[in-house]
Order: structure tokens, then sequence, then C-alpha cells
């Protein structure tokens, strides 16, 4: 109960309190400091009826105190408006949700991608820097060191904690829900616990943002894909759509994700998360529509000028009944160093009987598989053949 108290509030109250102090590092010091004085109060007192305002309140006043004890910052303390007021004087009305805010600073352009990444998942995620680490596969020590370049180069270029013109709000926009998909893909290839964080950082980004259609599209997406994690392995073994066992589908999320993406369309969305989401629900379907999965892609391809876009839309073509063509679809692409563009090349070589092509791709995409599961569907694919 308190653990998903404290995951709920993080992003809440270290925005406000980055908002309040100007200063990320002094925020998570005074946000940490409240909630272990949260967690030793509320386990006898229990949760208040506004743990947010609680912590918040907490930690503003928590941080004033260790200013107003460091002399060398004594010039500040006169600039710092210091509430006199007590924790239970606070509510939800008079503490202003700046986690928007917190969003486009932690996914400015100005800093590395893997700076933005890891950023999110800390500040609005409230993942220790243990979990960030060990989700992508690198020491802890590796992961501080770019969480504290990232918070250096905010304080040193004067990145600033507010949400972009209305001018640059698209462009800013596509750059915090790149890093939000990218962080679901960490997750769907095998690390769940990061795809979830993915979704919680998009159910935070369309309350806050409730009028933009791609975040809803994106959120979609990645719920409808997150609902048919327990199928797409068995083992170390990755299962095709075709051969996943429904049974394991959370047909719940993927109703609820299906409403999202409604309310993404009813917006007006025809943008590229929206264009995906709409695929995937397709795909979810009893008897898939694979002309209209084609046709999807189709227009994602024109908007993206992505030929893995194009790879994707042949692989409808040829579930649609067309692997010849599907095949001279794959064969216009350069896409000689992608994994997927010479297994897909492999399983179109397969259907048409053309075995000994079909072994030759399916060794070059061996030689380009990364993970276990990758390696053993295709050293199976080959025993097939």
């Amino acid at each position: 109960m308190l653990e998903q108290v404290f995951r709920d509030e993080w992003g809440r109250v270290l925005a406000s309190l980055v908002g309040f102090l100007g200063d990320f590092d002094q925020a998570e010091e005074a946000a940490q400091e409240a909630f272990a004085i949260a967690a030793e109060r509320w386990s006898t007192s229990g949760v208040p009826d506004n743990p947010g305002a609680w912590l918040t309140t907490t930690a503003r006043n928590r941080a004033i105190d260790r200013i107003r004890r460091d002399r060398t910052l004594a010039q500040k303390i006169q600039l710092l408006p210091v509430p006199e007021a007590t924790v239970t004087e606070f509510d939800d009305t008079v503490i202003k949700d700046e986690r928007l805010e917190l969003i486009f600073t932690c996914c400015h352009p100005a800093l590395p991608l893997d700076g933005q990444v890891a950023l999110t998942l800390r500040a609005l995620g409230g993942l220790e820097t243990a979990e960030i680490a060990r989700a992508f596969l690198v020491s802890e020590e590796t992961m501080k060191r770019r969480l504290t370049r990232a918070k250096t180069k905010i304080k040193a270029t004067g990145i600033p904690f507010a949400v972009p013109d209305a001018n640059r709000l698209p462009e800013r926009l596509d750059a915090v829900l790149a890093v939000i998909y990218l962080i679901y893909n960490e997750g769907y290839r095998g690390r769940v616990d990061l795809g979830a964080e993915a979704i919680s950082l998009g159910r935070v980004l369309t309350a806050l943002l409730p009028d933009e259609p791609e975040a809803h599209g994106l959120l979609a997406l990645m719920m409808i894909h997150h609902a048919r994690r327990r199928a797409r392995f068995s083992g170390d073994d990755l299962v095709l759509l075709d051969d996943q066992d429904r049974s394991l589908w959370d047909a719940q999320e993927i109703a609820a994700g299906r409403a999202v993406l409604d309310r993404a369309i009813a917006l007006g969305g025809r943008g590229a998360y929206v264009l995906q989401a709409a695929i995937a629900s397709l795909q979810t379907r009893e008897r898939i529509d694979w002309p209209q999965v084609a046709q999807l892609y189709g227009r994602l391809a024109d908007l993206t000028g992505s030929a893995v876009v194009e790879l994707n839309r042949a692989v409808a073509i040829a579930q649609a009944g067309d692997p010849e063509a599907a095949l001279r679809a794959v064969d216009e692409l350069d896409l000689n160093s992608y994994l997927y563009f010479h297994s897909t090349r492999g399983e179109l070589l397969r259907r048409l009987g053309r075995d000994d092509e079909a072994r030759a791709a399916y060794r070059r995409a061996l030689e380009l598989a990364t993970t276990t599961p990758e390696q053993r569907f295709l050293t199976g694919r080959l025993e097939q053949l």
C-alpha cells in the first residue's frame, strides 16, 4: 500500500519541488526525506486523505530548514517564498501539478537521449538508479553518471522548467513521446516492468494534455501491445502473432487501449502513433483484416518515410495472400544491416518454396541477432528447412 502511494506520488512531489527550489538534487533530497518520514508515520497513523499534498508540504519545509541551516545560502533564503502553514492546511487545490513542466525539462533536446530516458524514469517514474541500471543492462555507477550529467547540464545551460510556447510545443511533444516510446520498446523486448513504466508515463501525459491526440495514440499503442506480453514468449522462445495463445492476452487491457484509441480518433488524430495503435488494434481482432492493415501501413509509410514501416507493410501484404508482391516490395528496401529485413525475406522465400535462398536469408538474420529468443527462433526456422 505505502509503496504504491509512493510510486504514484513521487513524480508530482518532485515536480513541485523542482519548480519551488530550481534544483534537481535539492528537490530529490527533500523528497526522499519526506518519503522516509511518511513511511515511519503512516505505518501507525495511516495514509492521509491527500498524501501528495502531505508529502509535498513536508518536503518543502524540510528543504527550507536545510537551506536555513546552511549559512552560505543565507541570501537565497530571502528569495524563497517560505510557507508558514502547517501540513494539515494544504490540499490538492493549493499545490500546482507541475509534472508537465518536469516532463519537458527531462526530455529537453539539449540533453543526450540516454540522459533524457534515465532522468524521465527517475524523476517521473520514481525508479531507483539501480532499477534503471538493471533495466538497461548497465552498471549502477554508469547510470548514476548519466543522471548526474543530465542534471548538471540542466543547471549549467539554464534549461527552463516550463511548458514550451505554443509554437514550439508540437516539436517538443514529439520528443517527449519518442522518449516514452523508447522506454516502452525496451520493456517490450522482454523487460516487462519497463513497459509498465512507459504506460504509466503515458497516462500521466494524457491526463496533463487531454486534447493531444498523439499522446492518446501512443498510450493506446502501448496498452494494446502490452496486453499480449504473456503470449509473446514461451520460455526463451519468441512466439509470432499467428502462433500466440490468445487466452493469454489481457482482454480488459485491449478493450481499455481501444477506448483510448477511440478518444485519439475523436480528437482528430491522424498521426503516426494513432495509425500504429489502429494497426495494433486490428491485429488483436479474431479475424485480422490484413488488407486494411496493409493500407494503414501504407499511410504510415507516407507519413514517416520509414523503410521499416514499408517492411511491415510487405508482411501485411503477404498475410493478405500475396507473398510474391510482398517479396518484390521487400527487395526494393535498403535495410541490409537490419535483422528483421533478412528474417522477413527468409519467411517469404520459405513460403514461395525457394528453400536455399530462405536458408541464406535466415543465416544472415542469425548473424545479426543479439537476443536469445531471436537466436532460438531463427535457429528453429533453419532446422525446419
